[in-house]
């Protein structure tokens, strides 16, 4: 079984690629770590995304990625089952993998669209507040202090990263609508999407997911 989970920023999407991956006991392939993977191997495929990233300064094409995956797909421990995380990322990645499966008897057997709405999504996201001191983590809504801006523990100073600022936040949903939207309904017009709330307990959203896959 080979299952693309989809998610946005703060869906929860990491969470839930570890519970699943234990509980099917599937492989879990990251495009990103792959591709790291690769480059740190020094693999022949490595090499060449290592020309594209260094050399050229350009993104590694599709037709690479996919061969990645198609390579680490054909590895004897993918045969129990993959959970395919943040890829494809594209309409045109999605097609390249179909008909890359295809040429070996294989095809996605589900899409989980881990969905929560936008403004739940912010404030996970957002108001995020670091001690400068000791380093202890706040969230203004989920995890405040007693006092706002000071330590619960040492007094010290809390701080913002420009990663955990509303602004940000918005701007990486807008980037995910984007480029995942059209993949959403690519797989939705095929009858594979499936689509979770993502508003719950982690337990709850586990629960849906794999109940999607029986």
């Amino acid at each position: 079984m080979i299952i693309i989970l989809v998610g946005a920023p703060g869906a929860g999407k990491g969470t839930q690629s570890d519970i699943l991956r234990e509980r099917l006991g599937m492989l879990h392939i990251s495009s990103g770590d792959l591709l790291r993977d690769n480059v740190k191997r020094g693999t022949e495929l490595g090499k060449i995304a290592t020309k594209y990233m260094v050399d050229e300064g350009s993104l590694v094409p599709d037709d690479l990625i996919i061969d990645m995956i198609t390579h680490r797909l054909a590895m004897p421990d993918a045969e129990s089952g993959v959970l395919l995380d943040g890829f494809p990322r594209t309409v045109p990645q999605a097609e390249a993998l179909d008909d890359a499966l295809d040429l070996k008897g294989k095809m996605v057997n589900a899409v989980l669209y881990i969905k929560v709405e936008d403004d739940v999504l912010i404030n996970r996201l957002s108001g995020r507040w670091i001690c400068k001191t000791c380093g202890h983590i706040y969230h203004e809504k989920f995890a405040p202090p007693k006092v706002p801006g000071v330590c619960d523990i040492d007094g010290g100073e809390l701080y913002q990263r420009p990663d955990d600022t509303r602004e940000t936040a918005v701007k990486r949903l807008v980037v995910f609508y984007n480029q995942t939207r059209p993949i959403i309904e690519y797989y939705r017009e095929r009858g594979l999407l499936q689509e979770v709330n993502g508003d719950q307990t982690v337990e709850k959203v586990t629960q849906d997911l794999l109940d999607c896959l029986r």
